[in-house]
C-alpha cells in the first residue's frame, strides 16, 4: 500500500504544470504576438520617452475663476472712496503745505503776451523828437485754448507750457523760418492762467493771479483787503490744494514771520475760518457729508450686486466642475489608463493624470507597489503595444530588473503610455507553493482512498 502511495504522490507531483499555469513575459514570436523584451537602462528610458504623447487636458472650466469671464453684470465702475472733509478741530493745530516748486513761468490759455518789434526810424526832427509811441511797434497776443497764438503773415505758434525763454526762442525759430527780421522783445501784458482763490473772514475776497514774482500768502491775503476776524485764537488760514487740506492758526502765522512767506501755486484756495462763524462752515460740511454718504451707499449697493455676480459664477463653475467628475465616476469620459498585472499590491487600472505625465513609479506606488513576498523583482516589466499598422501584434517588453535599488531611479524616470501594462512575474518559490497548495489536497485525497 505503502508503493501505491507513492506512485500516487509521484504522478500527482508530474501533473504539477497542468495544475498550476501562470502568465509570464515570453521573448520571440508565438501564439500570435511578436515579444521584444528591453532592458531598461538611462539610455532605453530616453527611447522609450520618445514616443509621442501628448496628456489630456482638463476642461477650461477648472482654469476658470469667479472672477474672470467677461465684465460684470450692471455693476459698471465702482465709485471712488468717499473722502470727508476734514472738519475744525477744537484745539487749532499747524498743519503746512509741501513747498511750492520754484520754477520760471509757465504760460499759459488766457494770457496776454506782448510782442516788440522795432520800427525804422527817419532822420526828420519830428522823429527824433519827444518820447515817440512809434518808436516801437507793440502788439498784443491772447494765447487761445489750444495753447497758440496766431500771428498774421506767420500762423499759429504754441507758447502754453513755455517758459519767456523757451517761448521767445519758439518765436526767433519761427520769425526766422518766415524770413521776418527776428529782432523783437516779448513781454506778458496779462497773467490769466494762473490763479490763487481767497475767500472766508477777509475784507475783500478775490482772485488772485500768478505773476512772474513768486507770490506769498501775507501778499495774498493783503490783496484781499486783509484778515477780518475778532479772535485770532479761534481762527485759522485755510489752504486747499490738489486735494488736501492745511491749516495755518492764525495766532502762529501772526507770531512766525517764516509762516506768511508760505510760497502759494496755481490752483490754491485759501480760506480764512473762524469758529465764532460756524453756520455757513455747517452747512458746507453736512453737504459734504450727505455727498459723501450717497457715494458710499453706492459702493455698498456696487459691491453687494458684485458679490452676487461672483457667487453665481462660482456655483456654475461648481456644478461644471462636479458634472466632469461625475461623468468621470460613471466612465462616460475617454480617459486614458495605465494596466497593472501580475504580483502586485493591487491589480487595477491607473488613470493617466491630466495635464501631466506619470511615472512607472506613480503607478507602482499608488497601488501599492510590488508584493514584496511573491513579486519577482528582476522581472518588473512595462508592455507596450506598437501602434505601426506594419507592427500589427508587435510588443516591446521593458525589463527593469530592481534588485539593484538605484535602478528605482529609472523607474521614477520611465514615462508611461495609455493602454501600457506594468507586469511583475511571480518567484519560482512562489510558483511552487501555489501549486502545491492546489496539489496537497488531491494527494491527501487520493492517499485517503488507497488506505481505505
Amino acid at each position: 500500500m505503502r508503493l501505491i502511495g507513492m506512485a500516487v504522490i509521484a504522478l500527482a507531483l508530474a501533473a504539477c504544470d497542468s495544475v498550476y499555469r501562470t502568465p509570464d513575459v515570453i521573448a520571440g514570436a508565438g501564439q500570435g504576438t511578436n515579444v521584444r523584451v528591453v532592458p531598461v537602462t538611462a539610455e532605453t528610458v530616453v527611447q522609450a520617452n520618445r514616443s509621442p504623447y501628448t496628456p489630456a487636458a482638463l476642461p477650461a472650466i477648472f482654469s476658470q475663476t469667479a472672477g474672470s469671464g467677461g465684465a460684470i453684470r450692471g455693476a459698471g465702475a465702482l465709485p471712488d472712496a468717499p473722502l470727508q472733509p476734514e472738519i475744525a478741530p477744537q484745539s487749532l493745530t499747524l498743519r503746512l503745505p509741501p513747498d511750492a516748486p520754484a520754477q520760471p513761468y509757465q504760460i499759459g490759455v488766457g494770457d496776454v503776451v506782448l510782442l516788440s518789434t522795432p520800427t525804422p526810424t527817419g532822420d526828420t526832427v519830428a522823429e527824433l523828437s519827444g518820447l515817440l509811441a512809434a518808436q516801437n511797434s507793440r502788439q498784443g497776443y491772447t494765447v487761445q485754448d489750444d495753447g497758440t497764438i496766431n500771428i498774421p503773415n506767420i500762423g499759429r505758434i504754441d507758447l502754453a507750457g513755455r517758459s519767456i525763454e523757451d517761448a521767445e526762442a519758439r518765436l526767433f525759430q519761427e520769425l526766422v523760418r518766415n524770413q521776418v527780421d527776428p529782432n523783437f522783445s516779448l513781454e506778458i501784458a496779462e497773467f490769466n492762467s494762473q490763479r490763487v482763490s481767497i475767500g472766508g473772514s477777509v475784507s475783500n475776497p478775490t482772485v488772485v493771479p500768478v505773476t512772474l514774482v513768486p507770490l506769498y500768502l501775507d501778499e495774498a491775503l493783503a490783496r484781499a483787503g486783509g484778515i477780518a476776524v475778532s479772535d485770532i485764537d479761534f481762527a485759522s488760514v485755510r489752504l486747499y490744494r490738489d486735494g488736501s487740506l492745511y491749516q495755518i492758526p492764525l495766532a502762529q502765522l501772526y507770531a512766525n514771520s517764516q509762516l506768511t512767506r508760505t510760497r502759494l501755486q496755481d490752483g490754491d484756495v485759501l480760506f480764512v475760518d473762524s469758529e465764532f462763524e460756524l453756520d455757513r462752515a455747517q452747512q458746507y460740511f453736512e453737504q459734504q457729508l450727505t455727498i459723501a454718504n450717497v457715494r458710499q451707499s453706492n459702493r455698498q449697493s456696487a459691491l453687494q450686486e458684485l458679490q452676487l455676480e461672483i457667487g453665481l459664477r462660482r456655483a456654475d463653475l461648481t456644478e461644471a466642475r462636479q458634472n466632469f467628475q461625475t461623468r468621470i465616476d460613471l466612465g462616460a469620459d475617454n480617459r486614458d489608463y495605465v494596466y497593472l498585472a501580475g504580483e502586485v499590491g493591487q491589480q487595477s487600472r491607473f488613470p493617466l493624470p491630466y495635464e501631466s505625465r506619470a511615472s512607472l513609479s506613480d503607478a507602482l506606488f499608488e497601488n501599492g507597489g510590488i508584493a514584496s513576498s511573491t513579486g519577482d523583482v528582476s522581472q518588473v516589466y512595462v508592455l507596450r503595444g506598437s501602434t505601426h499598422p506594419r507592427e500589427f501584434g508587435a510588443v516591446t517588453a521593458w525589463n527593469l530588473d530592481l534588485r539593484n535599488a538605484a535602478n528605482f531611479t529609472l523607474a521614477a524616470q520611465f514615462e508611461l503610455r495609455p493602454d501600457d501594462t506594468i507586469f511583475i512575474a511571480q518567484q519560482p518559490v512562489t510558483r511552487w507553493d501555489r501549486a502545491l497548495s492546489q496539489i496537497i489536497p488531491q494527494i491527501i485525497s487520493i492517499g485517503t482512498q488507497v488506505t481505505n
